[in-house]
């Protein structure tokens, strides 16, 4: 008996555990959405949608743009906190401590004696659920948290052929 009610309580236990890293990141953002040193954004699916279906039902014979279309249609979302007058390290350091490691793939890293910035992947099914880019200096932090369903050449697409925020950092990386 003890063994058929255990198996539920770590299900459970999985389940709340999961719940509280997809938290972790919220919880981040949600600390300093009041706080006037951040510019703070934030992309709905729906405005995604609509962008994605302006582009596809206003493309003509233009397949690129319809193919980008459906491509900013995968976007479920995108958050982003920046600060130019914070001390970025302190932070990246901080964002840093809020992510279970073993949720997150690291893309790349790029650091130097005074800057950090990382690109993570979060991936369920062989797709990427989110791309994470953490960067942080002196006087200067951002986070950018991208979600949706893509595949690598889709981040590599998106990069290339959007100016959605965050993703200039992508591409210059990737060059």
């Amino acid at each position: 008996m003890k063994k058929i009610l255990l198996v539920p309580l770590l299900l459970c236990a999985f389940i709340i555990k999961a719940q509280a890293q997809d938290d972790a990141i919220q919880r981040f953002f949600s600390k300093y959405m009041d706080d006037d040193r951040f510019s703070r954004v934030y992309i709905s699916p729906k405005m995604m949608q609509m962008a994605g279906g302006f582009l596809k039902s206003n493309a003509g014979t233009d397949q690129e743009s319809e193919d980008l279309g459906v491509l900013i249609q995968k976007v479920k979302g995108i958050r982003i906190l920046s600060s130019d007058e914070v001390d970025g390290m302190t932070f990246y350091k901080e964002a840093m401590g809020t992510l279970s490691r073993n949720k997150y793939e690291e893309l790349m890293i790029v650091e130097d004696k005074s800057s950090s910035l990382k690109f993570m992947v979060r991936e369920e099914g062989g797709l990427v659920k989110e791309l994470m880019m953490i960067s942080g200096e002196k006087g200067d932090f951002t986070l950018l948290s991208m979600l949706g369903n893509f595949t690598y050449e889709d981040l590599n697409l998106l990069a290339e052929k959007t100016d959605i925020p965050g993703m200039e950092h992508y591409r210059k990386q990737n060059n």
